[in-house]
């Protein structure tokens, strides 16, 4: 077990080249950690498609309309959600890219509506950010503001300027 500053316990679950995912002992909900640190623009880890699909789930990224991808490697899974996140899954170079310096033992976090456009399970944000926007349902339901302030995946940037 290990204590965070925030004083919560996490328990190892899988420790990769990159970093550790690790389940929070009272939510279980589980959290990828960096390894080392990264510097802004470096790229964490490539990706692939372990399973494509036509709908969306909570464990998929829009690469597409109809186009949803389980991640290979799995534990990408684990980069969970927050409004100021520090990295992003880049859907054209299939990589994860560092936004800003992360440094060890960080969170690994993306903006969940830089890769989806309408979410199968919105939910109420709890990332306690600065600019934490709340509700989040995907990229269709941002503010022009709110998606310029964000880096989004190229499939998200043209359908909102078809949608406009």
């Amino acid at each position: 077990m290990q204590t965070t500053p925030a004083t919560q316990t996490y328990r190892l679950v899988l420790s990769t080249s990159i970093g550790d995912v690790r389940e929070d002992a009272a939510s279980g909900q589980k959290a990828f950690f960096a390894g080392r640190q990264f510097g802004a623009g470096e790229v964490l880890s490539s990706f692939v498609a372990e399973e494509v699909c036509v709908n969306p789930s909570y464990l998929t990224v829009q690469l597409g309309d109809k186009h949803h991808i389980m991640l290979k490697p799995a534990y990408l899974q684990y980069i969970n959600h927050s409004c100021n996140p520090n990295c992003f899954f880049d859907t054209t170079n299939l990589t994860v890219v560092a936004l800003r310096d992360i440094a060890y033992d960080e969170e690994l976090t993306f903006f969940y509506p830089s890769s989806e456009w309408d979410m199968s399970q919105p939910f109420v944000c709890n990332c306690r950010s600065q600019q934490c926007l709340g509700m989040i349902r995907g990229a269709k339901h941002l503010s022009d503001q709110q998606a310029n302030e964000y880096h989004l995946n190229l499939y998200i940037v043209d359908k909102r300027n078809l949608e406009g």
